[in-house]
């Protein structure tokens, strides 16, 4: 007996050509493929059935032979700031969790999006770096993050999505092409039309990558989570620096300033009395003077078994003012959303259920 069923696939995962090619085998007019890439990834369609100017008889066609598997939203919570958190849940039953950040003031809204299921990096101070990485994120399991927390911009603040980061669960540039083609249907004109100006993939550091990053020419911002500027404490808070010294990153950062003329970003956090003295600060101005860049100096955020504490007012006051003398162009970012653990290094999947939004 010959079996007839019909094996469904992923609509999101299947190629333009392919669908093409499935359409005209099906009697079906080529250009339509436009029309359904339209729905998938302009107006951001999660069924056959929202594609209103297709046919009932092209929808049912689809239907028979394609699916969807949009993340939902599992919970979400608000912060005393106004910040939102979300654990989304996948279509395997995983969950990530992505976060709305508002700025206080200016209509500025920034999302923070998750590119793995875990991380496999054990950075100390980090709560999703205690996890295993089960595994990556297709293009449109990250696409649904950020439309998701555009929606709850636009339903809570009533502004629409203006930055996007990519500095939630995971290591970006170990799950490189589905985050480079995630960003492809946020930025195109036949996605979502942001500027790539507005994105900003953060990297634990991973030197053939951010070579890799330089050689495609992007566009988009990149972010290195340096957290020390002196071998022995990076690699004692971040494992990843043992085999990506900061020599190997320094090289692989003038390659990509050089192949794409974009500044680079160093996050630090200061940790009390680890590296937050002068010292310190000297160190972060010999990485950091080689290329056009700004520090972005990060309050740390205690997590459950961790040795750290955050950096006291009047050191971290210094340290800044050190770089400022020295011309470094340095931002100190108070974090946001920590009552809800949704500030930098907290994300890991805690339930919180008393603060969840009821809508």
């Amino acid at each position: 007996m010959v079996d007839t069923e019909i094996k469904k696939r992923d609509i999101r995962k299947v190629k333009s050509a392919e669908i093409k090619a499935f359409l005209v085998e099906n009697g079906e007019k080529a250009f339509r493929v436009k029309q359904i890439n339209e729905w998938l990834w302009k107006k951001s369609a999660q069924s056959f059935e929202d594609m209103t100017n297709l046919s009932k008889g092209t929808r049912q066609l689809l239907d028979d032979h394609f699916f969807f598997s949009p993340i939902t939203i599992n919970t979400k919570q608000q912060s005393n700031d106004g910040t939102i958190k979300s654990t989304f849940k996948l279509h395997d039953e995983h969950l990530v969790e992505g976060v709305l950040i508002p700025v206080p003031s200016e209509p500025r809204m920034t999302a923070c999006v998750s590119s793995q299921v875990g991380c496999s990096l054990t950075c100390t101070f980090c709560a999703t770096g205690k996890m295993d990485r089960i595994r990556n994120l297709d293009p449109a399991e990250i696409y649904d993050q950020v439309v998701a927390i555009h929606n709850q911009a636009e339903k809570y603040f009533d502004n629409p999505l203006t930055n996007i980061v990519y500095m939630g669960m995971g290591e970006p540039l170990l799950n490189y092409a589905n985050v480079l083609k995630s960003i492809e249907y946020i930025t195109s004109p036949e996605g979502l039309g942001m500027s790539p100006r507005r994105i900003t993939v953060s990297t634990a550091g991973i030197a053939k990558m951010i070579k890799k990053l330089g050689d495609d020419e992007v566009k988009f911002n990149l972010a290195l989570s340096l957290h020390a500027a002196n071998d022995v404490k990076r690699n004692q808070i971040m494992p990843i620096n043992e085999s990506n010294t900061l020599e190997a990153l320094r090289e692989a950062l003038k390659y990509y300033f050089q192949k794409t003329k974009n500044p680079v970003t160093y996050e630090y956090i200061a940790f009390n009395k680890f590296n937050d003295s002068l010292k310190d600060a000297e160190e972060l101005y010999q990485f950091c003077k080689h290329l056009p860049c700004k520090v972005n100096i990060i309050e740390y955020n205690p997590i459950e078994d961790a040795e750290f504490t955050k950096s006291e007012g009047d050191r971290l006051d210094k340290f800044s003012e050190y770089l400022r003398k020295k011309g470094v162009n340095v931002h100190v970012r108070r974090s946001r959303g920590k009552d809800i653990d949704a500030a930098c290094g907290q994300l890991a999947n805690k339930d919180h259920a008393e603060s969840e939004i009821k809508d």
